[in-house]
């Protein structure tokens, strides 16, 4: 097989295998699944689970989509050639809990082609990042220590890199550039080379797909059980709304998903159940929601 199809099929194991830990995690809801296609190209299975003792709402996505490149691709997404195709799994997880963290991963190949249909460009992208309400200094070292563990065994400077991408991606811009979360790593356009091949890469975003689960579990299980009052969940929905912000206004995801006719509701299945959108909120300075701020507004190196 090639590495296309290789590709494919890990991806589909690995929403299959999340899907799987995340219903035995929550012990109550499962994944609804549809099955969806694209009138251009390809299709995908959208995964959603809603209403669950853990998991408010979330869902696992699959697409494997290919098509001609149109013009607002060329223009607004830099993509040049005939056609394309792309390949990945797209996750995010909203819990009831306001002290355990929502979460984000996303692993992906594209591949463009040229008029004869001869392989063009091939890049692989991805990342895991993580949206507390609270702040464990504990979580955020055993999040972030699991993916420089798995950048390591690749390349000592990944982490380094990749954190620091993470950190000024993820950025409401409008909002003093306030982090979305404690970030994690991110990486885009990583192209096959001499010396990191196609295997290389294939191999790395492998690792980092198959860590998910090992940064984020445990994390669950550690704070899934806490109480919590009305205020921590008032404070939840707040920061959901610079979620949705900067899911609307920044993210590159988003904008392919809508300029290549995507499926509306795989592409937003992102937000959150229920958010809050107060005038000029405000958390009291040095609580326990001002420490989330100010991780969110100056990056922490944790491990």
């Amino acid at each position: 097989m090639n590495i296309k199809e290789n590709w494919i099929n890990y991806i589909h194991n690995l929403q299959d295998r999340i899907c799987a830990a995340l219903e035995a995690e929550d012990g109550k809801a499962t994944f609804r699944e549809d099955l969806w296609q694209r009138a251009e190209g390809g299709g995908g299975k959208t995964r959603v689970i809603a209403n669950g003792n853990v998991f408010e709402k979330g869902g696992v996505n699959t697409s494997v989509v290919f098509g001609d490149v149109t013009d607002p691709m060329r223009h607004q997404l830099k993509i040049n050639g005939k056609s394309w195709f792309a390949c990945g799994l797209s996750l995010v997880l909203h819990p009831v809990n306001p002290f355990v963290p929502t979460v984000h991963c996303n692993y992906r190949m594209f591949e463009v082609y040229d008029e004869s249909g001869a392989l063009a460009d091939r890049w692989f992208g991805g990342g895991t990042d993580l949206t507390p309400y609270y702040l464990f200094k504990e979580d955020a070292k055993h999040f972030h220590q699991t993916y420089k563990d798995a950048c390591d065994a690749f390349d000592p400077g990944f982490y380094a890199g990749f954190k620091k991408e993470c950190d000024n991606y993820f950025v409401n811009w409008h909002r003093s550039q306030e982090r979305r979360g404690i970030g994690g790593i991110f990486y885009d356009h990583q192209r096959p080379s001499a010396e990191k091949d196609v295997q290389f890469w294939f191999n790395f975003g492998k690792t980092c797909g198959d860590a998910f689960l090992t940064a984020y579990l445990p994390i669950v299980q550690q704070r899934k059980q806490l109480p919590y009052t009305a205020a921590h969940k008032h404070w939840q929905e707040i920061r959901r709304g610079r979620y949705v912000e900067f899911n609307l206004v920044h993210d590159r995801g988003t904008l392919f998903g809508l300029k290549t006719n995507g499926r509306i509701e795989s592409i937003l299945m992102s937000l959150p159940p229920t958010v809050r959108f107060e005038y000029n909120y405000q958390p009291q300075p040095g609580s326990d929601e001002d420490q989330l701020l100010q991780a969110c507004l100056h990056p922490v190196d944790w491990v």
